[in-house]
């Protein structure tokens, strides 16, 4: 099992940043891949920002050049640095992490709300 906590999310006006941070526990040997997805009102889980084992990242092209994904393995943290926030970027943020055998583990979300 992998615990993940999330943590970071509030209000903040459009052009602002916020940093948001995941710790996770357990048998974190077994992960894979982390992520953060986001959930806007009505919509589904969107990927937003993956990291490998291996420091590799991915963005979806909407955060490009604006959020940046990173993960501390001594503290077992996942971070997403996001800048230059719009209103299309609010919603529910969550921490994931993909183990090896193709299981999912899921922090209980933090919501950001970007005003216009």
């Amino acid at each position: 099992q992998v615990q993940l906590v999330e943590s970071g999310g509030g209000l903040v006006q459009a052009g602002g940043s916020l940093k948001l941070s995941c710790v996770f526990s357990g048998f974190i040997l077994s992960i894979e891949t982390m992520n953060w997805y986001r959930q806007a009102p009505g919509e589904q889980h969107e990927l937003v920002a993956s990291i490998n084992w291996d420091g590799t990242s991915r963005y979806v092209d909407s955060v490009k050049g604006r959020f940046t994904i990173s993960r501390d393995n001594a503290k077992n943290t996942l971070d997403l640095q996001m800048n230059s926030l719009k209103p299309e970027d609010t919603g529910v943020y969550y921490c994931n992490a993909q183990s090896l055998r193709g299981v999912d583990y899921w922090g209980q979300g933090t919501q950001v709300t970007v005003s216009s």
